[in-house]
């Protein structure tokens, strides 16, 4: 069985986006073995100088790099657009292709470091609008369920 893992930085302090992450790896369970992977998430001060931020970024970095197996997916703003069809040829090739294990990275409020995309096989971006890095989790495990759904041919994509 296809293995995903969502490394991502801190852990989810909205009842309701940690509901919404749930109820979609619930569903993404019947396609894929999937985890949800939560690295530490580097506090400084409330409003972190320039350095410090680069600090963070690569403290969250060392962490996050840890993570990564098999074929790594990074959201990055600077990724490539993919629609929810062309995702779902994605991980449909990765899967046929022998790729057991995919990994997809989301970083912290301040970005991800260099060292994490460089290391990952591609970046992917959902817009060129900034989302909090919780919401970015309810939208990547609604995606890979959407493309799980849209690969077996079920009416939940419309």
């Amino acid at each position: 069985m296809l293995k995903i893992k969502i490394a991502c930085v801190g852990r989810i302090k909205e009842k309701y986006f940690a509901e919404a992450v749930s109820e979609y790896t619930k569903r993404i369970s019947r396609f894929a073995e999937i985890t949800v992977k939560e690295v530490r998430e580097e506090n400084f001060t409330a409003e972190p100088s320039p350095a410090e931020t680069e600090k963070i970024i690569a403290a969250e970095g060392e962490s996050l790099l840890k993570e990564l197996k098999g074929y790594s997916i990074c959201l990055a703003v600077e990724g490539k657009k993919l629609s929810s069809e062309k995702l779902a040829d994605k991980l449909s090739m990765l899967k046929s292709s022998g790729n057991g294990e995919i990994t997809f990275v989301i970083g912290g409020s301040y970005g991800v470091a260099k060292a994490v995309k460089d290391k990952c096989n591609e970046l992917i971006s959902f817009s060129e609008m900034t989302f909090p890095h919780t919401l970015a989790r309810v939208m990547l495990a609604e995606q890979i369920y959407r493309a799980f759904m849209i690969s077996s041919g079920s009416k939940y994509h419309k």
